[in-house]
């Protein structure tokens, strides 16, 4: 589909600082529709997607009406095939309502392995050093360090991100992410929005 109006992707591997940079982002007045909370409330609000997911998981996936996470994480975690398939019934969804929505900018953490790059314009890439990841995601998940290191080997490889990616916004604690979205949204301002 093509418009007029640019649509802007902000991606980076889990633990990276996606959302942290989406929070300043909004704090200037940009809205982004967040992929993760739309897939959750998909899934939680749509019997379609209930009912497949049920007979691809299994009847514990959701308990009245709740969505058992660690139930979903286990199988996902089980095999790529398993999180293929998860994701085939569930990315068309968000795809659908991101396009259908008003919203410019999305963050979406498996922007190219769910094809939602195609969805958008300009893609900014929020990077930050593998141990600054591992740590992050151990604090706010409260995991060990090897399920940390499970999720990140389950994304696509940074480099390769990197490549794919317009703009690179460096999110390693020492950084100012203030200094470089201004500059990211002054220098590239005409081509983003």
């Amino acid at each position: 589909m093509i418009t007029d109006v640019t649509r802007v992707a902000v991606t980076g591997g889990i633990g990276s600082g996606k959302s942290f940079v989406c929070q300043r982002l909004k704090e200037r007045g940009i809205e982004v529709f967040n992929c993760d909370d739309v897939a959750k409330r998909l899934m939680r609000e749509r019997r379609d997607l209930q009912r497949r997911l049920v007979r691809l998981v299994g009847k514990e996936l959701y308990t009245d009406g709740q969505l058992n996470k660690a139930v979903m994480a286990r199988f996902i975690l089980a095999s790529n095939d398993n999180a293929r398939r998860v994701d085939a019934i569930v990315h068309p969804a968000v795809a659908e309502e991101f396009v259908r929505s008003t919203f410019q900018w999305m963050e979406c953490a498996i922007l190219f392995e769910s094809g939602f790059d195609k969805l958008v314009d300009k893609i900014i890439y929020v990077d930050a050093p593998l141990e600054t990841r591992i740590d992050r995601i151990m604090l706010r998940d409260n995991i060990s360090r090897e399920k940390a290191l499970e999720w990140i080997h389950r994304q696509m490889d940074p480099e390769e991100a990197r490549r794919r990616s317009h703009f690179i916004i460096i999110n390693d604690g020492n950084t100012d992410i203030d200094r470089q979205l201004d500059e990211l949204l002054g220098e590239s301002s005409k081509n983003i929005q």
